[in-house]
């Protein structure tokens, strides 16, 4: 069936960020006592909510953070993005495709609004989605769980059923299920797990010129 909505993942769907944020927040919670790579944060926090990363730390501290540490990281990530953000190879050519064809598309993100203003307007992509954002901010829960996605079904008016999500990450996918929505996983980047990604339930996709295809047949 094709999707009466997609929803786009941000960080490692539309603009190509994961990287430097985990090698951000690596470097400062390496400063805090748990040290750690940008690839192995990458890996154990990837799509997780900020809020889920500092209860996972604190607990393996056995202490809590700086009570500022988000501010900190929110700065140097801000900092961080002023050099030039791109967007993921291929995904502007994706929603021409959707505009042409008459398919609505949204953003549904752990991120923060101000981070994901800051990432699509570096990359190019603000304009077109400035007014399609939703973040798990506005939720009781991040993912895994479903409420973003539940949330931005809602907002632009489609039963979960009939949407698909777009996503990169573990707990992106499996947020995804939960909802009730067919799922896509982007798997360019090295780092991900595929295998875990397959058996959570997504369809793998290496390349975004492969993706209009799987969303128009319904694959």
């Amino acid at each position: 069936m094709t999707p009466h909505l997609v929803i786009f993942d941000c960080d490692g769907v539309l603009v190509d960020t994961e990287r430097l944020t985990n090698r951000t927040m690596a470097a400062l919670l390496t400063e805090y006592g748990c040290p750690m790579t940008g690839p192995e944060c990458q890996k154990r926090f990837m799509g997780r909510t900020l809020e889920a990363v500092q209860e996972t730390v604190e607990q393996e501290l056995g202490r809590k953070l700086p009570s500022d540490w988000l501010v900190q990281l929110r700065a140097r990530d801000l900092e961080s993005f002023k050099s030039g953000v791109s967007q993921v190879p291929g995904v502007a050519k994706v929603m021409d495709m959707l505009d042409q064809r008459g398919i609505p598309y949204c953003v549904g993100s752990s991120g923060k609004y101000e981070k994901m203003h800051s990432t699509l307007g570096s990359a190019g992509l603000l304009e077109r989605l400035k007014d399609k954002l939703y973040s798990a901010q506005d939720c009781a829960k991040g993912k895994p769980a479903p409420d973003i996605f539940l949330l931005a079904a809602r907002s632009m008016g489609h039963t979960p059923e009939t949407c698909v999500v777009v996503e990169d990450s573990l707990p992106g996918v499996m947020a995804a299920n939960a909802a009730g929505m067919r799922v896509y996983a982007y798997v360019d980047d090295p780092v991900c797990d595929r295998d875990a990604l397959r058996e959570a339930g997504a369809i793998l996709f290496e390349r975004m010129s492969d993706l209009p295809g799987l969303l128009v047949s319904g694959a």
